[in-house]
């Protein structure tokens, strides 16, 4: 089959076009961010900047797997908060647990334990397979925490990661492979403490060798990974990486670190146990929550016991990093009811079916159109790539990167009412997600494909 050759020209005028429209239909949103004088950037978070339309959507409302704007938009939500609403929005067993919490048995926070905590540990432990566990409010806390035992229990000074990948906002993850081959800070990077190559190594995933030459070094306490990466576009692991990541790791005295924030979309114990996987600690955040701020960490038994060995560590005050919040009822009652009841086993089946669908519907799509394009799914999440086949390193990843396509498909799917996570084309469905929202977004991926094909 022949394939299909994009006009940039005729892409710009059709971008410029959905643009004009995206403005034109939500003159309210448009409003409220003119009004935002108050705020950095114009919005709560700077990140909220990140939109093809040249300004975001007011959200009014959302619930299940839709939002509603200020313009009275009826919008299916595949970004799902970036995972933080993989749960879907506000679901109801979340939502009567933290009215419950507040409600009627009040106490925000109180720097006391709750029975919710015990429960939460040992479901966590039964999905996930580490032992111990504790919280945070965020994943990015978590990975610091993490970061912060693996230095104290080797002796060791950096951290290992894989180039592109995502783990919050900490400091030592910003590391990439430069063209030359060189380690350097990522693009953007904003008011770095120090050079990111005095704390930290980094390896291209899937390069085995590579990995295997920057732990020789002797100096890493702890590998933090994704199983999978996700927030540069999703790449999956060849067949034995994995298993040599933890076969090197455990050679070289380095701790390994699963992330599971976003890989937790491939079932409801995250790539650690949908591939067997044995790290020595887990960190996770957003989805577990139902949407309130939370996140975790786990410890296995050897872990756990090399750092309680060590009494010269304060794991009571200044070393107990987690934050005030860290563990509060309210945080603890949502990740509950959000675990034992939404984001269930029978949950994640039928989400992962609806992304198999989904992959389905974009394919026909894109061989249709004879598209050089291909589609990634990482159990209930799914991502085009404006290329094929799929990047298998981050690097390769981010070479890919199609801005003026990126910003096209996004502002084309959100004046047909469908929203993808801003950052890059994916979609993650959720247990309020339904076929005919499957369909919905395929109907409107095929109308903006077929435009722009028509554009050429």
């Amino acid at each position: 089959m022949s394939t299909t050759e994009i006009s940039r020209d005729g892409l710009a005028d059709l971008l410029a076009r959905e643009r004009e429209t995206f403005r034109a239909r939500n003159p309210r949103s448009r409003a409220a961010y003119e009004r935002a004088t108050h705020l950095f950037g114009r919005v709560p978070m700077t990140w909220m900047n990140k939109t093809a339309g040249g300004f975001p959507l007011y959200l009014d409302r959302a619930r299940g797997a839709h939002v509603r704007d200020l313009d009275g938009h009826d919008l299916l939500d595949l970004c799902l908060g970036d995972t933080g609403a993989m749960a879907g929005h506000s679901p109801a067993p979340t939502v009567e647990a933290v009215q419950r919490r507040l409600g009627e048995l009040g106490g925000a926070t109180a720097m006391l334990p709750t029975e919710d905590a015990e429960w939460v540990g040992a479901e966590l432990a039964r999905r996930f397979g580490l032992p111990l566990w504790s919280f945070s409010l965020t994943a990015t806390d978590a990975n610091r925490w993490a970061i912060r035992l693996a230095r104290a229990v080797t002796g060791r000074p950096k951290v290992l990661f894989h180039s592109y990948c995502y783990h919050g906002s900490v400091d030592e993850s910003l590391i990439v492979v430069g063209p030359d081959g060189r380690p350097r800070s990522r693009e953007g990077n904003v008011g770095a403490p120090c050079d990111v190559t005095q704390t930290s190594r980094v390896v291209e995933f899937n390069d085995v060798d590579a990995l295997e030459r920057e732990l020789a070094q002797g100096d890493v306490a702890a590998m933090v990974m994704e199983p999978a990466l996700t927030n540069i576009g999703i790449v999956l692991p060849e067949p034995g990486y994995l298993e040599a990541v933890r076969e090197l790791t455990r050679a070289h005295g380095t701790l390994l670190v699963n992330d599971e924030t976003h890989t937790f979309s491939a079932g409801p114990g995250g790539a650690t146990a949908a591939w067997g996987l044995e790290p020595d600690a887990i960190t996770i955040g957003k989805a577990i929550g139902g949407g309130i701020p939370c996140g975790a960490y786990g410890l296995s038994a050897e872990l756990a016991e090399r750092v309680a060995a060590r009494d010269d560590l304060d794991l009571v005050d200044m070393g107990g990093v987690g934050g005030t919040l860290a563990g509060n009822p309210v945080s603890v009652a949502a990740m509950r009811a959000t675990l034992e009841h939404v984001l269930t086993e029978d949950a994640f089946a039928r989400m992962t079916a609806l992304a198999d669908r989904f992959v389905a519907g974009v394919r026909a799509t894109i061989d249709r159109h004879g598209l050089p394009w291909s589609i990634v799914q990482l159990g209930a999440r799914a991502e085009v790539r404006f290329t094929s086949p799929a990047p298998t390193s981050g690097g390769a990843s981010a070479a890919a990167h199609d801005p003026e396509l990126d910003d096209y498909l996004h502002v084309a799917l959100a004046n047909r009412d469908v929203l993808l996570t801003p950052f890059h084309a994916m979609a993650l469905m959720s247990p309020a997600t339904t076929e005919a929202d499957v369909d919905r977004h395929d109907a409107a991926f095929a109308d903006a494909v077929g435009a722009l094909v028509a554009a050429g």
